[in-house]
This record gives structure tokens, sequence and C-alpha cells, in this order.
């Protein structure tokens, strides 16, 4: 049996089941597309990815498959490959006969025949649709992230989130001073004491609790404690069930106010502030003045009250 090397002739492929073969079996979607812009071979992934049928595409220009834009286009950019012989690489937006719109990249080279003459373009095609879509959400992801943090950092309570990891996504300079000297000079070092071991930042009881929410999913754990011979009311919730957390730090030394109303208004004001923080983590804002005017309020209620029994 004598195999016939010369697979073109004039631009049609003499061997057509071979060739067709070989590439319906590859999963990119390839064309063959003679020196006129007519389409002479595509595989399957071609056929699926046109939505159109083999009697729709071969034998027809790219004036008959495609939209007059993306047609000429084409028509263009296949002459500058055949003009100049080269690997071409572009991408560009096409539209779906459904109106909808694709991103892609194509590689395109030109055939030769045994002459050395050219004879067509063989492509093929990269839908990149749905990656375009996944860089714009990253990229608004990052823009939220950044909104998210200034947010933070202006919120008077002291926040700090943290990871599965135990380690901090971000907290702000109320979070640091609260915690101590030491606390505060390493934000200074780490904005945000962000990639910090929370373990050595907080209280075990703090660490504890943030482990409890990250494990069991639970929606909040709050509680009173001293530290550092401060009163703290802390607020520990699930931002992101068992991925991350955010615990809310408020001070509650007053020594003019009695203990247990300033614990029962605080937790109104603390109820605020883990809105904020939840509210921050789905990219929403709270206005943190809120909470600074109720305690203010309280404070006056009291000095209110001290002043008439004087």
């Amino acid at each position: 049996m004598i195999y016939d090397k010369t697979p073109f002739q004039n631009g049609e492929i003499k061997d057509p089941v071979i060739h067709q073969k070989i590439i319906d079996a590859l999963p990119v979607p390839i064309f063959y597309r003679d020196i006129h812009s007519v389409y002479r071979m595509c595989n399957t992934a071609h056929l699926k990815f046109t939505k159109k049928i083999k009697d729709d595409i071969i034998g027809k220009s790219v004036f008959d498959v495609h939209s007059n834009e993306t047609a000429e286009k084409y028509a263009r950019q296949d002459k500058e490959l055949i003009a100049n012989p080269d690997i071409q690489i572009y991408s560009t937006k096409e539209k779906k006969n459904d109106g909808s719109f694709c991103h892609i990249i194509l590689n395109k080279a030109v055939i030769r025949n045994n002459k050395g003459e050219i004879v067509g373009i063989v492509g093929s095609i990269n839908d990149i649709t749905k990656l375009k879509k996944a860089e714009k959400r990253l990229e608004e992801a990052r823009e939220s992230m950044e909104v998210s943090s200034q947010m933070i950092h202006k919120i008077s309570a002291g926040i700090v989130m943290v990871n599965k990891d135990f380690k901090v996504v971000d907290s702000n300079e109320s979070f640091a001073r609260l915690m101590g000297e030491e606390v505060e000079e390493l934000y200074e070092t780490i904005p945000g004491l962000q990639g910090a071991n929370v373990e050595g930042l907080v209280p075990d009881i703090i660490y504890k609790m943030l482990a409890s929410v990250l494990s069991s999913g639970e929606a909040r754990n709050e509680r009173d404690l001293k530290f550092a011979n401060k009163l703290l009311h802390v607020s520990v919730v699930s931002l992101y069930k068992h991925h991350v957390a955010g615990a809310v730090f408020r001070d509650m030394s007053a020594p003019m106010l009695v203990q247990d109303e300033i614990i029962k208004r605080a937790r109104q004001v603390n109820k605020q502030n883990i809105d904020t923080v939840q509210k921050v983590a789905f990219l929403l804002g709270e206005n943190a003045a809120e909470t600074e005017e109720l305690l203010n309020s309280i404070i006056q209620t009291y000095r209110y009250e001290d002043d008439k029994k004087s």
C-alpha cells in the first residue's frame, strides 16, 4: 500500500476521513479554512462551540457562518496571516447566535503544500469566557476588601478577623491598643496585623472562643472578662462559616457607671458593632458614630442622676 504524502491539493484535503477522525478526537475547537476564508474542515468541538451542524460550516465562507462584524475581522486577520506567514495569536469577543458574547483566544498558522505554497489556515479556539468572569470577580473582591478594610479601621471598637488557620485577616488600631503595648508596637510594624498568629495576640479565653466558633460554625459567642485592668465585653461572630470569624471588643471600664447597667446598655451598642463587622464581611457599611453617641448618652444620663443626688 502506497501512502500519498501530499495531503492538500488546491486547498482540498485528499484524505479527509483520516484527518477528520484525528481532529474530532481533540477537545479543543479546530478549523481549517482555505486562502479565501472558506471552511474546509472543522472538528466536533468546533461544531459544539458554534452550535451549528457541519453542512452549515463546511464549504461556507466566514461571512456565511458568522455575523458581518465577526466575519470581517476573521477575513482581515486571515489576509494578514497569509501576507505575513507566522503564528497568529489574538483574543477577541465573539457574539453568539443567542445574542450573548464570549471571549476567545485564537491560535492560527498557515498550511503549505509540498511545493511550499500556502493553501490555507488552521486554527484553534480557546473559550476564556469563564476565566474573564473569574478575573472580574477577583478584581471586584480585591476592591471590596480594600473598602472593607477602610471601614473596619474607622470603627472605634476593637475589631479582629481570623481565618481557619488562626491567622489574622485584618484588625484595627483599637484592637491593638486594647491588647497592650506589645501588640500595639507590632501593629505599627505589620499593618492590620495581617498574617500574625492570633494565639499570641489575645487572651487564651478569646482564642478558645474563636476556635469554638470556627469549628462549630455557631453564629455568635460572647462574654465579659477582665484583661489588663480593663473590663471588656467580647463578641465572637462567624463571618464565613468554618473559615473566617470576627471578634468585637468593647472597653467597659467606666468607674462612674453602675456595672450591670453599663453592660446591659453596652450590649445594645455591641450588637450594632457586630452587625457592622458582619456587613463589612458582606461588603456593606455601617455608621460607627452611633455607638459613640449611645455611650455618651449613657454617661450623660448617669452624670445627671449623680448631680441630682448631690
